[in-house]
């Protein structure tokens, strides 16, 4: 009796085991099967062709003038079931203080989301031209916005309308007049920075990030809304255009970033902030460090150099006569 008692006992601790091993064995597939299911920040046609008849699927075409972004009209060529959300055409950004680029208020852009058929149940695909960074960037803006409004369920279509196209996808025509619907933010305050914050950056541990390319950052060149040409003192330069490829369509090279962030110095302990002379090319470079590197909490001053400049006592940093940056002040 005890050895049938001791076997039945081991019996019943070997069953026990196996439906542990079988409820983590559970748990680990599910919770795999829900990372698996997390949208990536960039995906390919073949991951928005299985998709794109999804109810649940918001195509945003944001092809503007950018970059020849526009070369296709919207109504002459556009993915199935996208809605033309332009860049340019729709208020995305907002002249505040006369400073262009910002960030427009949170009820407006719930009004403009509305506007194109989105609910907060929708994962977003953001469709750029796939002509040019730039207007890689528009995408990125827009992909920052939702983020920034509090929907994480969003992407960008990598090589846009024209990587559709030359992966042979089938292509719509005409015009498109989405259904109007609710669309509710909940702004995430933190993921903006302040010019008081650029202004107090060592204090409060900020990173200064320049996402343009090198001529703007030596002073070389400026922003025509810019006040003067240069950096803000301290920052590191990280050009927005270093991380794609063109071979015929423009894609973002996600395996160059690691490499690319390595060849800059960033402050472990710091903040990074990226920002250009309106927003823009910066969002690329947040894109790159936040979504694609897995930095945490990078910040964005979509006021950037034309804000930044906009008070003539800030004090810029130039490259002059080959020597290091130079600090400046305007004004004396």
């Amino acid at each position: 009796m005890n050895y049938s008692g001791n076997t039945t006992a081991k019996r019943s601790s070997i069953m026990h085991k196996q439906l542990s091993s079988l409820g983590v064995g559970l748990l680990t597939l599910l919770g795999s099967a829900s990372a698996l299911a997390a949208t990536p920040p960039l995906v390919g046609p073949d991951w928005l062709s299985d998709r794109v008849e999804n109810s649940d699927i918001a195509v945003l075409d944001v092809r503007s003038a950018i970059d020849d972004g526009d070369k296709i009209a919207f109504a002459d060529g556009h993915i199935p079931g996208a809605v033309d959300a332009g860049y340019t055409s729709h208020p995305w950004r907002a002249t505040q203080d006369d400073v262009v680029g910002k960030l427009p208020p949170v009820d407006e852009l719930e009004t403009l989301i509305g506007s194109l058929g989105v609910e907060n149940g929708d994962t977003v695909v953001v469709v750029p031209a796939g002509t040019g960074p730039t207007d890689f960037g528009s995408a990125a803006r827009i992909y920052w916005t939702f983020k920034t409004l509090g929907h994480d369920d969003v992407t960008i279509l990598n090589g846009g309308y024209q990587g559709w196209v030359a992966s042979g996808e089938s292509v719509a025509t005409g015009l498109v007049s989405p259904e109007q619907t609710s669309f509710s933010a909940d702004l995430r305050q933190s993921m903006l920075v302040s010019t008081d914050a650029i202004e107090n950056a060592d204090t409060r541990g900020l990173q200064l990030v320049d996402a343009r390319p090198s001529d703007y950052f030596k002073g070389e060149t400026k922003h025509p809304e810019a006040a003067a040409a240069g950096t803000i003192p301290d920052a590191v330069n990280l050009e927005h255009q270093r991380f794609f490829s063109n071979d015929d369509v423009w894609r973002f090279d996600e395996s160059s970033v690691s490499s690319i962030v390595d060849g800059i110095t960033l402050d472990a302990d710091r903040r990074p902030v990226s920002f250009c002379n309106t927003g823009h090319w910066a969002s690329t470079t947040w894109f790159a460090l936040s979504e694609i590197e897995g930095v945490d909490n990078v910040g964005l001053y979509d006021g950037s150099m034309v804000e930044w400049t906009a008070n003539e006592s800030r004090p810029v940093a130039v490259a002059k006569r080959g020597l290091a940056r130079i600090l400046e002040f305007f004004g004396g």
